[in-house]
């Protein structure tokens, strides 16, 4: 699925995290995994997927699970936002979810730290699974926190670049860049100018400019997000001061903030047809593997290219790398239908078929490594790119927190100032803001 409902705003999955601080609790005294699953039961599942493709598609997934396990029922309730599903972890009973998905990988932090989901490491044990050999190193990642697995990846997300080739081939550019220099050349061949702006830009990089986050444009960089003792590294870490010199470069290589802001508000809404991408107003685009779709159902006049996003030219040997997301998945503490729970999470997140199965019908990347592989997933040639970039063990993710995506938010405002002019001073801004993350996550603690 698009990253309509993750990544709305960062501030709205920070906000959420908040939430879950405050509603989320552990696991009632008789709650846990003391039942049978191999009795007839009923047990409930809330997820976020609302497209009636989406829902379909969930519908089939369960379907597939009840003929593996027809003793156990299944009630499914979709749609859910993370908040209906904080407060549900948090009162319990008949109706509450045992079973949830959410699209906000930010909250793992709070899940694990709060207990408001169980430890899944236990199952895994006892069920003979290593999730180091199950799931991509990114993926597995992201689903834990502090020594506890809470989530499991259930299909995942993969950002590479996407690119007009007919646009490459007028300036006479005969492959995608690999390094960040060969992306900082072609950006500037591609860049037409009209009037005060422009018939063609090469690459939007503004941060507002859709997918182009700072954590985005980061995980080429392969950066330490914190220290061993949990501290930022945003001051110490050199990956981060080379991602925003990088970025402030392009934007005043490519005509400076306020001319490309002005052309920004001229520019198309980034989930419907009128993509700035799709129109062929910007050449190359930073995005998700599903931009694939959604640009082909608007019939752009041109050849569309896909390839990894580019690599500093120092780590020009880790090309092919890139940002991982997902959805998570992940069993209530205040469950009293644990073992029961676990059969359905297994089921959709490591049996290979059902995995592969969902992956064809949301259009995500499959979230296994044997899936990943399988012959029965069915794409363009162009979704390959997106698949090895989840296999690839080099591509990265931003870890969990205890409060959250708050330290993104922090990041990404900095990234504001700095890029605007406001904020003139890299080195400083950068201490002030890893400050400002380690006061949010002593307070949180």
């Amino acid at each position: 699925m698009p990253e309509v409902s993750r990544k709305a705003a960062l501030a709205l999955a920070a906000s959420a995290a908040m939430a879950l601080l405050a509603t989320a609790c552990t696991g009632q005294p008789d709650a846990g995994a003391n039942d049978d699953a191999s009795k007839d039961t009923t047990i409930n599942f809330w997820h976020a997927w609302s497209d009636p493709s989406e829902v379909k598609a969930v519908t089939s997934l369960i379907d597939g699970f009840r003929k593996a396990h027809p003793n156990i029922r299944v009630n499914v309730v979709g749609n859910m936002t993370d908040d209906k599903i904080n407060q549900a972890l948090r009162t319990g009973g008949g109706k509450a979810p045992d079973v949830i998905s959410s699209f906000t990988t930010n909250n793992v932090g709070k899940f694990c730290s709060s207990g408001a989901l169980v430890d899944l490491n236990p199952f895994f044990e006892k069920t003979g699974t290593d999730p180091e050999k199950t799931f991509p190193k990114a993926m597995n990642e992201y689903t834990q926190f502090d020594g506890k697995r809470c989530t499991v990846p259930l299909l995942g997300d993969a950002y590479g670049l996407y690119y007009n080739k007919d646009a490459f081939a007028a300036a006479g550019i005969e492959n995608p860049p690999r390094t960040w220099s060969e992306f900082e050349a072609d950006a500037k061949k591609l860049t037409i100018p009209q009037g005060d702006g422009y018939r063609q830009l090469g690459f939007m990089p503004n941060y507002h400019g859709w997918e182009s986050t700072t954590e985005h444009y980061f995980a080429q960089f392969s950066p330490a997000y914190f220290d061993s003792s949990g501290k930022s590294n945003l001051a110490k870490d050199p990956a981060f001061e080379k991602g925003f010199t990088l970025q402030k470069r392009l934007v005043d290589e490519l005509g400076g903030y306020r001319k490309l802001e002005k052309y920004r508000a001229t520019l198309g809404d980034e989930w419907g047809p009128k993509h700035p991408f799709h129109t062929g107003q910007v050449a190359m685009q930073l995005d998700g593997e599903w931009r694939l779709g959604m640009a082909e159902e608007a019939k752009p006049k041109f050849e569309m290219g896909v390839a990894p996003l580019p690599v500093p030219d120092d780590q020009a040997d880790q090309y092919g790398k890139g940002y991982i997301t997902g959805t998570i998945a992940g069993i209530a503490a205040t469950s009293k239908k644990q073992n029961a729970a676990w059969e359905l999470v297994k089921y959709m997140t490591t049996d290979t078929d059902a995995v592969v199965g969902f992956a064809n019908d949301i259009h995500n990347v499959p979230s296994t490594l044997a899936a990943l592989k399988s012959p029965k997933l069915k794409y363009d040639p162009r979704f390959k790119t997106f698949l090895d970039i989840a296999a690839d063990p080099r591509s990265t993710t931003t870890p969990a927190s205890v409060n959250g995506g708050q330290y993104l938010v922090t990041i990404q405002q900095f990234g504001y100032d700095y890029e605007s002019g406001r904020a003139k001073d890299l080195k400083a801004g950068l201490r002030k803001a890893a400050q400002q993350i380690d006061t949010d996550i002593a307070q949180a603690k």
